[in-house]
């Protein structure tokens, strides 16, 4: 599977799962993330969640996409918290569902992850075995 073939898999679930760790426990939670053509990966956090100091303390994340096929994408990377203006305004244009929790890209509760991704795999239903994701 392609960096690309494994970012459509990613849109077309819509919707992942973030773990996280806290102390020395897994913390598993669901995200709507957006990606960008270069797949970055952004993740909107309310600012007051236990996931901002557990990605303080420990970046290493994975997450885990699967799409209606059943096919399914994992990545691995360091996240940061940022407040970028411009990220989180990316961010709100392109995931209409933020809108239900937060008042615009400058409310105080909306915090930004951003996830430099260090590894990928991905399997497809056509294949049916794992595959290094190349996401240079």
């Amino acid at each position: 599977m392609t960096k690309d073939e494994a970012i459509d898999l990613i849109k077309d679930a819509g919707f992942g799962f973030l773990a996280t760790t806290e102390n020395d426990q897994p913390r598993l939670r669901p995200i709507g993330p957006y990606v960008d053509a270069e797949g970055k990966v952004f993740i909107a956090l309310f600012s007051n969640r236990r996931s901002i100091p557990q990605i303080q303390n420990n970046p290493k994340v994975e997450m885990c996409f699967v799409d209606r096929k059943m096919s399914y994408c994992r990545i691995s990377g360091n996240a940061k918290i940022t407040n970028n203006d411009e990220n989180k305004k990316i961010m709100w244009d392109n995931s209409p569902m933020l809108k239900q929790y937060f008042s615009g890209p400058e409310d105080p509760n909306f915090s930004l992850a951003e996830v430099e991704i260090t590894q990928a795999e991905a399997m497809s239903v056509s294949d049916q075995s794992y595959q290094e994701v190349a996401w240079e």
